[in-house]
């Protein structure tokens, strides 16, 4: 809602301030000259048609993926989208680009990828599964970019496709990393097994133990507990029992 409404802001903002648009606007060729456009074009449109055909697709598609992302990955997908599009729209380097497509069309992306099968209503009346609606899209876009076609960037459209799907699948490798890394992390050690194993009587032990004891007991302080093996927390817990 808070993407929306900035979007809506700048609207009349640069309806009221044709200058305040030119200054935002992305034209690729002259990227060096106004790195920000890379960022502020999303939040610019040429028309009212324009805005509110992509604030309806953040508005459908939106919060359902933010409950599955969260807030900040959710964010991520939409601006890396946006600039994903910005990038390919440097196939057409003197054009001027303004709009949220490439962010809205990540955010589809993302809607497709988690909700394959979800049936969308094209103008209310033509159902069409997720999956299959980002198919045509990116067909119809790329037949469009080759094409020269109208006044649409469908090249921005493209880049928000790619940048969507890349960082969705960089990000559910690092997710299914980090669960497999807490499935398979050894059980955090309690205060009472450090005072525990302080208490091991070295006197009492083999000289092959004691010589094992001292090993680990130089290797806890000097890694932390989290450098214990199994085994060697196993060692100390049977003498210290």
């Amino acid at each position: 809602m808070r993407l929306i409404a900035a979007n809506v802001v700048m609207y009349f903002l640069t309806s009221a301030s044709p200058g305040l648009m030119n200054l935002l606007m992305l034209v690729p060729a002259f990227t060096l000259a106004a790195p920000w456009t890379v960022v502020t074009y999303m939040f610019l449109h040429a028309n009212l048609w324009h805005l509110l055909f992509n604030m309806l697709g953040l508005f459908f598609f939106g919060p359902r993926l933010e409950g599955e992302l969260g807030r900040r990955d959710f964010l991520l997908l939409y601006f890396i989208s946006g600039i994903a599009g910005a990038l390919l729209s440097f196939l057409t380097p003197y054009v001027a680009i303004v709009g949220a497509s490439g962010a809205v069309f990540g955010v589809l992306m993302g809607f497709a990828r988690y909700w394959p099968r979800e049936q969308i209503m094209i103008w209310g009346i033509l159902p069409v599964e997720a999956r299959w609606l980002v198919i045509i899209m990116a067909v119809l876009s790329l037949i469009g970019g080759i094409g020269g076609g109208g006044d649409i960037a469908h090249f921005a459209h493209l880049g928000g496709f790619a940048g969507g799907i890349l960082f969705l699948v960089w990000r559910d490798r690092t997710t299914r990393a980090a669960r497999f890394k807490a499935a398979t992390a050894p059980p955090s050690i309690r205060p009472a097994d450090l005072e525990r194993w302080s208490r091991i009587d070295r006197t009492r032990l083999h000289e092959v133990n004691r010589t094992e004891l001292d090993r680990i007991m130089v290797k806890l302080q000097t890694g932390g507990t989290d450098s214990l093996t199994p085994d060697e927390r196993g060692f100390l817990d049977r003498f210290s029992s």
